[in-house]
């Protein structure tokens, strides 16, 4: 069954006991128990689980052709649950550019904990390889990469942390199992903010871990989901399946869009430097072609200019919203520097762009007006 299909059916078929078409919510914390005190509806408390939580975890592990996969309230609680399981004196290899979020998580919590952080560039398997050591346990890619859309060599980085009995886990969020799934290409965990485009609405936050083992590994990640109690509300978990079902066909439209306006600023005087996968002399474009079906919805800019420049720009324009976040139906513009404050990697003449459905003609012209504020 191809991705699509697969996407479209993760409801599961219609209901067993009334045959609705779209799965109902089940709200209900507890579950009851038989004569012999087995629990023959398979659920006994919802911390542990629940239909809702149990299908989007069952859709999520066939998207990206993985064993399991674990639901979290966040994308963040799934990244925690994955460095968490780790020991203190383990070695944690992470990109350089990510997530800030993520960034934040590895230096100010985990490095308290005894785990030590080294941070590269990921594009650059020379150095990923003099950074791995005996005591390195986890490797964590980004790609795309936050915010500026560098493309990395999946197979190639998973290779080099087997090297070292580490993990090779992956954030992959912006591309989605439509577009890319790590687990074929070596990784061993994926992760996904399924707040994006999993959700696709901006109207529900979550995250997942999926596994290409069911294995103790995971079993340490299932444990600091329950034990620890950081699991979807039933209706969070809804939504975001029920999202899975237009992801490939809003994905379509996500790339399309995005390599429109990638050609357009391409062009723009008012613009210095696109980073964009999708468009030819994009230094990971080669190797987007071989990892990825296509190029995503995520591009980002530099202007001619710094901080006050870029502000200009994304306070100018109008359909566009400026506001943090991406993967849902609006675009949404912002300048990473001011966003991410102080410690941010982010250059200010940076802007990062999550590209919506809209129609890429009114996204160019609304473009124009905020670019404008610069010629």
């Amino acid at each position: 069954m191809r991705i699509e299909t697969l996407a479209v059916a993760s409801s599961g078929g219609p209901d067993e006991t009334s045959l609705a078409i779209a799965p109902p919510i089940t709200l209900s914390t507890t579950f009851e128990r038989a004569a012999d005190g087995s629990y023959p509806g398979g659920f006994d408390y919802s911390r542990s689980g629940n239909p809702n939580r149990n299908a989007l975890e069952t859709a999520l592990a066939r998207l990206e052709a993985g064993a399991v996969a674990a639901a979290f309230p966040s994308g963040m609680a799934a990244t925690f649950a994955v460095v968490f399981s780790l020991e203190p004196g383990d070695h944690v290899v992470s990109a350089d550019d990510a997530y800030y979020g993520t960034t934040v998580l590895l230096n100010r919590l985990f490095e308290q904990r005894g785990v030590e952080v080294t941070f590269v560039d990921m594009a650059d398997l020379d150095a990923v390889a003099a950074a791995v050591r005996p005591q390195t346990a986890l490797l964590w890619g980004e790609t795309p990469s936050n915010p500026m859309i560098r493309i990395t060599d999946i197979e190639a980085l998973s290779d080099i942390a087997h090297g070292v009995d580490a993990i090779a886990a992956f954030d992959n969020t912006w591309a989605t199992p439509l577009l890319q799934r790590p687990l074929e290409l070596g990784a061993d965990l994926v992760m996904h903010s399924t707040t994006k485009y999993l959700g696709g609405h901006s109207d529900v936050m979550g995250g997942a871990v999926v596994s290409k083992g069911d294995d103790a590994r995971f079993e340490r990640i299932r444990e600091v989901q329950v034990e620890g109690g950081s699991i979807p509300a039933p209706f969070d978990a809804w939504l975001v399946r029920r999202g899975l079902e237009s992801l490939a066909a809003r994905m379509t439209m996500h790339c399309a869009n995005a390599g429109a306006l990638a050609r357009f600023l391409d062009g723009h005087r008012a613009v210095t430097k696109v980073h964009y996968p999708g468009l030819p002399d994009d230094p990971g474009h080669e190797l987007a072609g071989r990892q990825m079906s296509d190029y995503g919805g995520m591009l980002s800019f530099h202007i001619d200019g710094g901080r006050d420049e870029a502000l200009a720009v994304t306070a100018g324009v109008r359909l566009i919203a400026q506001a943090t976040s991406l993967g849902g139906t609006h675009s949404l513009i912002e300048h990473r520097a001011s966003a991410e404050g102080p410690t941010t990697r982010a250059p200010e003449s940076l802007i990062r762009l999550s590209v919506g459905l809209e129609h890429p003609d009114d996204l160019i012209e609304d473009l124009e007006r905020g670019l404008a504020a610069l010629t």
